[in-house]
């Protein structure tokens, strides 16, 4: 069987960019992209703030980018997902349903899904005012009106945030008291800007082609009520796509791949980079910056064990 130098899982910034190192160097690396390609940017409409993009730039069409130009150095795709692995010994064992694959150093970049409400509307309208990303896509929403939810330390901060940009920022939270730390609620709480409504959730997402207002139940006596707005963000976590690595690295409470080094786990030869390992600012440039990092120390990995 043939053994491969570098076997990269996952398709998004951290991915491509490894990938794009790895094959300029010759190490003809495989990428186990995923059925979800290109990860969260493809549910992103506009990117605003990755450089090199004055104008902005689609997130798929920046994904497409990506792809192409770690295709045009060598990189090799497998548009599947990875069901589990084998880093017990060396090479590592990397499997695709029944299918194995035998790789000298594994790079993981899987990324973070977001938490969503899981409503149709919501689904229906990601990207077209729907968010998850306040840093990403606050910009867009200068002097209008948005809703927040959530009830930990990032629905807090991402409400702050906005305020920055939105006219004003309503906060849904569907318990009677938030999870995020005092100094956190109390900066919410003082804040004109931001209007605080507990004990209810949003049931539905109004608007056909984008955003105009949501409709939010109270959860103590089942009233609902419509509320304008032009944009909703959902901030109410994130989870790291790892299930198929349990067992086989060391994860931390929240299931996100402890590192050493930075990208280095503590089995020599698999490296881990991006929204895979980074639980704080999850953003493309950040993510494709681990993405180099992992690709220059499999680099050396593979120097120092030919």
């Amino acid at each position: 069987m043939e053994i491969e130098n570098i076997i990269i899982i996952g398709s998004g910034p951290a991915g491509y960019s490894a990938a794009v190192y790895a094959a300029r160097e010759s190490f003809n690396p495989l990428m186990i992209s995923g059925f979800n390609k290109g990860g969260q940017l493809m549910l992103t409409s506009i990117v605003d703030n990755y450089p090199g993009f004055p104008d902005g730039i689609d997130g798929q069409q920046l994904m497409e980018l990506f792809r192409k130009q770690a295709e045009r150095f060598g990189t090799r795709f497998i548009d599947d997902n990875v069901t589990r692995v084998d880093f017990s010994s060396s090479p590592y064992a990397v499997y695709v349903n029944d299918t194995k694959y035998l790789s000298r150093s594994v790079i993981i970049a899987t990324g973070a899904s977001s938490k969503w409400l899981g409503i149709d509307s919501e689904k229906r309208l990601i990207g077209k005012g729907v968010s998850s990303c306040a840093t990403c896509d606050a910009p867009f929403f200068k002097g209008k009106d948005v809703v927040v939810v959530g009830g930990g330390d990032t629905a807090m901060e991402d409400s702050l945030f906005l305020t920055k940009f939105a006219k004003s920022v309503t906060l849904v939270h569907r318990r009677e008291e938030f999870r995020a730390s005092k100094i956190m609620q109390a900066k919410v709480r003082e804040n004109p800007k931001i209007r605080i409504i507990l004990n209810a959730t949003v049931d539905e997402v109004l608007g056909l082609n984008e955003v105009s207002g949501v409709k939010i139940r109270d959860v103590k006596n089942g009233q609902e009520s419509e509320l304008k707005a032009d944009g909703l963000f959902v901030a109410i976590g994130h989870y790291p796509n790892t299930d198929f690595v349990k067992g086989a690295l060391s994860l931390d409470e929240k299931g996100y791949i402890n590192t050493i080094e930075e990208v280095k786990t503590k089995i020599p030869g698999i490296f881990a980079a991006g929204d895979v390992v980074d639980h704080v600012y999850k953003q493309a440039a950040t993510a494709a910056a681990s993405g180099v990092k992992a690709a220059l120390e499999a680099r050396t990995y593979l120097n120092e064990n030919e």
